[in-house]
């Protein structure tokens, strides 16, 4: 009976040792799941940080060719003044396509002209200068001192506008 006893003993050590190993090798795999977790949870905090700078590069970008676009409208203004003060002839032709030209390069890098004459007046586009009494429905926009643009989205200069007002008659 002593082998027997032994043998249980034996038994029972290895049974308790197999459930210790269990145990074990439980927690290791809930601790590799845990770490496993966190490496993904970090990998994604990384790839939004990424797009994040990403995005922040566009917008510096962006900003950097908005100041020399806004400074270039200057020159497009002058170029529509001369285009208006010139009488028809080859020099009016050659100033007209210098300026399809400059305005085709703009257009390119997302700059566009507001849309002002006969439309309703909008303070996000627009900027009333004068009010004049007309027979058009009050708030229309019927003169555009100075053309407003759009760089892709955002306004970079209102259009200075004339708009309509209701005429007191009778």
């Amino acid at each position: 009976m002593a082998v027997e006893e032994k043998v249980e003993l034996e038994n029972q050590k290895l049974q308790e040792k197999l459930i210790e190993l269990q145990r074990e090798m439980e927690e290791k795999a809930r601790l590799a799941e845990e770490r496993l977790n966190q490496l993904k949870y970090l990998q994604a905090d990384f790839d939004n940080y990424r797009k994040s700078l990403d995005r922040e590069k566009e917008q510096i970008i962006e900003l950097a060719n908005e100041g020399l676009i806004k400074d270039l409208l200057v020159v497009l203004d002058d170029f529509e003044r001369a285009l208006q003060s010139m009488k028809e002839g080859k020099d009016k032709e050659g100033l007209l396509m210098l300026y399809k030209n400059f305005f085709k390069i703009l257009e390119q890098h997302g700059l566009r002209p507001i849309e002002a004459l006969g439309k309703k007046f909008d303070p996000y586009y627009h900027e009333a200068v004068l009010r004049e009494k007309s027979d058009q429905e009050e708030g229309t926009i019927i003169g555009e001192l100075q053309r407003g643009y759009m760089l892709k989205s955002k306004v970079i200069r209102h259009s200075k506008v004339k708009v309509a007002e209701k005429s007191c008659e009778g």
